[in-house]
């Protein structure tokens, strides 16, 4: 102490003055009460009893009561303010039995009734059957008697292969509740039970279509060109068969050819699923240009409403290329002699199916030393198709055929230097080269349906054409 005062005087007068005058006021801060403790405890009762929550009377903020929820719920301007703890509890004594209550959630539900449920996911494994898979699953004996009862259930769960999935879903006593097996990426087979029995349904995702714009230029093949586009073996097939009555997709397609097409994909919650229908096609072929609008009866036409479909095929196979085309003044290939040969001959693989040009009457259906085995269909009183050296022929004279139908498979069978079809095409009596022959059209679209297409065919290929040109300007 003494050296604090030494230390004291030592400053100058000014500064001495200060410091006590600091010590003073910290003295009477000290010193002096800050206010009637129990006041300030009524204060914060009172707030308690008003808005807070964390510490009520009786739960906590995860347990709240009904009232105060109720509160939370009603707008502020009108909540009704809470009596107090004493008073609650006199008029939950004057109106409730005294014996405990069931605990209850927020939603006002006995959480003792609402059982937890486990859910597992089982997948098939290679060799798995359906009771070996219950089993694993621990499912009683009954469960999978009565699942394997239900009509969907046994057309679909008998069918698992390796690899798919099947949840089970079950409450705290390990009793079945669910069951859901993924059909396909849309449907799923849903199996429930409850205290009436089992039941199942079939839940379907919304499935939704987008379309998309694919343009290409053909420089080496038509089938590299469709893959470079994006599309689908399935959609270049596809696009083939729509120009195939005016394009020999094997023959006259040449570097530089190009088309653009507008089709569908589909979706399911967002998730896409897989292309759908060409809805507007554009092919240009050494000059040529050829158009194509799917309508709603599935068919497609030309965008002034012509049918895409002729009345014949232009190749009755797909084939890989022509070993011998229509030539009146060939050489014979066995015999040597000049010899005329009425058809094209289409190489292809043994067995490969060979289709009705067109609609007619099988007049043939046989075998000889020289054809093998042919097939001859009269189409009407104008048009003849003939195919020769089958393999196999599947229908048999006096038999109605469809366009498109299959006759039979691709063979070496008679007076052959190899496996081909060899196919003639008869106008009234006189051979003609099946590729260049003028094929007769069908109908066109119904008089009482052309303005509808006509209005749906404007609007898709302007779509088109406007893609096309956006597609080039973000080229260059």
């Amino acid at each position: 102490m003494g050296k604090v005062i030494t230390l004291l005087k030592l400053l100058p007068k000014v500064h001495q003055i200060l410091l006590c005058f600091l010590v003073l006021a910290t003295l009477i801060i000290v010193i002096l009460p800050s206010g009637d403790p129990h006041a300030s405890k009524d204060t914060n009762s009172k707030l308690s009893g008003t808005i807070k929550l964390g510490n009520g009377d009786s739960s906590d903020s995860s347990n709240m009561s009904a009232d105060k929820l109720a509160q939370l719920k009603t707008p502020l301007s009108f909540r009704t303010p809470t009596p107090p703890s004493d008073l609650r509890q006199t008029i939950t004594d004057s109106n409730t039995p005294s014996s405990p209550q069931p605990e209850r959630s927020i939603d006002g539900l006995n959480r003792q009734q609402v059982p937890k449920k486990h859910v597992k996911h089982f997948k098939v494994e290679s060799g798995d059957t359906l009771a070996a898979l219950f089993n694993r699953a621990g499912l009683s004996s009954r469960d999978v008697y009565e699942i394997t009862q239900l009509p969907k259930a046994k057309k679909n769960l008998l069918r698992i292969i390796p690899g798919e999935e099947i949840i089970i879903v079950k409450d705290d006593a390990g009793e079945f509740l669910q069951l859901s097996y993924h059909i396909n990426p849309i449907s799923t087979l849903v199996i429930d039970r409850d205290d009436k029995g089992y039941f199942e349904h079939i839940s379907n995702k919304k499935v939704d279509s987008r379309n998309k714009f694919s343009s290409a230029t053909i420089n080496n093949n038509f089938w590299n060109a469709g893959v470079s586009a994006g599309l689908t073996p399935n959609q270049i097939m596809q696009l083939a068969t729509i120009f195939g009555w005016d394009i020999d997709f094997a023959l006259d397609i040449r570097r530089g050819d190009n088309f653009s097409i507008i089709f569908e994909e589909e979706y399911a919650d967002g998730e896409f699923l897989r292309n759908g229908n060409i809805l507007a096609a554009e092919f240009s072929n050494q000059g040529d240009r050829y158009t194509a609008v799917r309508y709603t009866d599935g068919n497609y036409y030309s965008e002034d409403g012509r049918s895409m479909r002729k009345a014949f095929l232009r190749s009755p196979v797909d084939f890989k290329y022509v070993s011998s085309s229509f030539n009146p003044k060939r050489l014979h290939p066995v015999t040597g002699q000049v010899r005329a040969h009425r058809g094209v001959d289409y190489v292809a693989a043994v067995g490969t199916p060979i289709k009705a040009a067109g609609k007619g009457r099988v007049i043939k259906s046989a075998y000889n030393q020289y054809n093998g085995n042919y097939v001859f269909i009269k189409h009407n009183d104008t048009y003849t198709t003939k195919y020769l050296h089958l393999k196999k022929r599947k229908v048999r004279q006096g038999e109605t055929v469809k366009q498109g139908q299959i006759i039979g498979t691709l063979g070496s069978t008679g007076r052959v230097t190899g496996a081909h079809l060899h196919y003639e095409f008869i106008v009234n009596g006189t051979h003609r080269n099946p590729r260049t022959v003028k094929l007769p059209k069908s109908l066109p679209i119904t008089k009482s349906e052309k303005s509808k297409f006509l209005a749906l065919s404007k609007q898709i290929m302007a779509k088109l054409q406007q893609d096309k040109q956006i597609q080039l300007a973000s080229i260059q």
